[in-house]
């Protein structure tokens, strides 16, 4: 039987996904395959196809960092999943495709109340975001929050999870995209038009308690100058080395040099680095019980991911394009099975 996935050939732009035929792999011992029906295309992806994440095999290879499926088929050993069972994976590489192999205890049972394109959203954006959020910073009621790339997927997640959780929020974006801020609860911050620092300084006696960079670089200095005494600078992207195709590789090791430099800083003002495969290796509990209370949140319609658009798998370079030029706000989901 055959399958069809994106292979990337080998590093570069989004020509180098192609949609290729292969014969249907079988899940080993404690492994089953599962049948996808939606993965989504974020900046990470587009790190990986580039060669500039940490840790991804060598080409050729499928991205694809998450995934929502039904079970296919189970190796021997397995007695807590059925086939048919509706699951979810963090992947990291591999969901860009019909079909994957996983080890069975990395699959998180989705409730079938859940639409399954917007449940996909959820393991890497909102899973992302509810740590930042909670995990890391902590925060409670009346905290200030500012969000650098609010219209991005982990920033709407962020404003939908930080408004329940009673925040003073703030957001930065563009200029086309205020209103999708406004909506979300934020009070929106126009990069293009305004220095956010000092706009920031003009709304807030105190500066913030928590911000959340995914700009990374230089961007870290201006962040860390708007919080309050003991506020609490994370950074966990690296979109200021997406700017620009040339020196990407240099940019972010220079990222890591300005974080680390903060974090030498002798302040009560903290800073930190969030990797979502690094806090799930640390604590796999973690990982489980926040991506099980978002999909409850998103069975009661607490949280509603923004989809800009659905596109079929064969059209994962066309994604990606979309996404590094994208006007709108939300995320991209690649149907791979009906």
């Amino acid at each position: 039987m055959k399958y069809k996935h994106i292979v990337l050939a080998r590093h570069g732009g989004s020509e180098v996904l192609q949609f290729v035929e292969d014969e249907l792999p079988e899940p080993e011992s404690g492994e089953v395959r599962v049948k996808i029906l939606a993965t989504s295309v974020a900046y990470t992806d587009v790190l990986v196809r580039e060669g500039l994440y940490p840790g991804i095999p060598k080409p050729p290879f499928s991205p694809g960092y998450e995934l929502v499926g039904v079970v296919d088929k189970l190796g021997t050993g397995i007695t807590d999943l059925h086939a048919g069972q509706r699951v979810a994976a963090l992947t990291v590489v591999g969901s860009y495709s019909e079909y994957l192999c996983l080890p069975a205890t990395e699959l998180v049972p989705v409730p079938e109340t859940v639409d399954p394109q917007e449940a996909v959203c959820l393991i890497l954006q909102y899973v992302t975001a509810y740590q930042l959020l909670h995990r890391l910073a902590q925060v409670k009621s009346g905290d200030r929050l500012l969000v650098h790339g609010a219209t991005g997927g982990v920033g709407t997640a962020l404003l939908q999870l930080g408004k329940l959780a009673a925040l003073e929020m703030y957001g930065t974006a563009p200029t086309t995209q205020q209103s999708l801020v406004a909506q979300l609860g934020a009070v929106p911050i126009d990069y293009q038009r305004e220095d956010f620092v000092t706009r920031i300084q003009a709304l807030t006696q105190n500066g913030m308690d928590v911000v959340l960079d995914a700009i990374g670089g230089l961007h870290l200095i201006r962040s860390y100058k708007i919080l309050c005494n003991g506020g609490r600078l994370i950074n966990y992207g690296f979109r200021s080395a997406m700017n620009s195709k040339q020196g990407r590789l240099l940019k972010l090791g220079f990222n890591f040099v300005v974080l680390t430099l903060l974090q030498w800083l002798r302040s009560d003002r903290h800073v930190r680095f969030y990797s979502i495969t690094q806090l799930k290796q640390q604590h796999p509990d973690w990982f489980r019980e926040d991506l099980i209370t978002l999909f409850d949140l998103l069975h009661t319609g607490k949280i509603k991911p923004i989809i800009c658009d659905r596109l079929p798998l064969a059209e994962a370079a066309k994604a990606h394009r979309l996404l590094e030029t994208s006007t709108v706000g939300g995320q991209y989901v690649l149907i791979c099975n009906e």
